[in-house]
């Protein structure tokens, strides 16, 4: 069982900054964990923000926040990270990070369904 935890989220202005962190505690196999960051907007479906390979070399972002968000990890924390530049009233929402435990070091996912193991979320506001 892999726990999720994270953190960063808070209020900041329309234009702002805020970096979240997943940290993953339990088995020692989060470098073999494709990761994802999604969020959830009040009255709205979660969608995927964010998602990263294993091997950490392959990343895939929504139209949504590409060229603003990037997602990174360090294997050696078994932490995962969310890099929010550029941040608009929209993004607003619940973040969850993700896992699913993989064979494919090179493959990420972009599916809720996909993955495994969730954190409790963290609540970014961005006001206008």
């Amino acid at each position: 069982q892999v726990q999720l935890v994270e953190s960063g989220g808070g209020l900041v202005q329309a234009g702002g900054s805020l970096r979240l962190s997943c940290a993953a505690s339990g088995p020692t196999f989060f470098s073999t964990c494709a990761m994802g960051w999604f969020r959830q907007a009040t009255g709205k479906e979660r969608e995927s923000v964010a998602a990263i390979s294993a091997s950490g070399g392959i990343t895939y972002y929504p139209d949504s926040v590409k060229g603003r968000f990037t997602i990174s990890r360090d294997n050696a924390k078994n932490t995962v990270y969310l890099q929010m530049n550029s941040l608009k009233f929209e993004d607003t929402a619940v973040y969850y990070c993700a896992a699913r435990r993989t064979d494919y070091s090179g493959r990420y996912y972009y599916a809720e369904y996909a993955y495994d193991y969730w954190g409790q979320g963290t609540q970014v506001t961005v006001s206008s």
